[in-house]
């Protein structure tokens, strides 16, 4: 059996197709096209959040199509002149799963975390969403926290 090929890229401000297919791409790997469909901002936007150098977007393509591919944000720190890299998603197309593609997005990411002067590259994971806690748990150390989302409407 031969290993697909497949090369990893960082999207920058001129990639807004490329986005937008890693988008329908989370949509789909997540089942939740509002969140990453149906209200997609335009393209001015898209192309300001892909030229900042805090935002980091990866794919992993195989020839013409995008089967893999994370988004992720560095968060600069106010006790140490240091920043952490917090990886926002990653997915893989279905039919491409188990094939590397999830750790060699996480393998291209290290390179920038350190140009950019991180100290960590974090990530969390759902309880059930065994293949991410297995892959997760062989790159770096566990820790079980909690996660609260607080509405900003004042109403809520």
């Amino acid at each position: 059996m031969t290993q697909p090929h497949f090369d990893v890229f960082r999207l920058g401000a001129g990639d807004l197709a490329a986005m937008r297919e890693l988008n329908r791409l989370f949509a789909e790997a997540f089942d939740d096209q509002a969140s990453y469909v149906l209200a997609e901002p335009d393209d001015a936007y898209l192309a300001r959040l892909l030229a900042k150098a805090d935002f980091i977007a990866l794919v992993a393509r195989e020839g013409d199509a995008i089967v893999g591919g994370l988004v992720a944000y560095q968060l600069e720190k106010f006790e140490q002149a240091r920043s952490e890299i917090y990886i926002y998603d990653l997915a893989v197309a279905e039919t491409h799963r188990r094939q590397g593609i999830a750790s060699a997005l996480i393998a291209a990411l290290k390179p920038i975390a350190r140009k950019l002067g991180a100290w960590v590259i974090y990530v969390q994971a759902d309880y059930g969403d065994d293949p991410a806690v297995a892959l997760y748990t062989r790159l770096g150390a566990r820790e079980d926290v909690m996660h609260f989302d607080i509405p900003v409407d004042e109403g809520a």
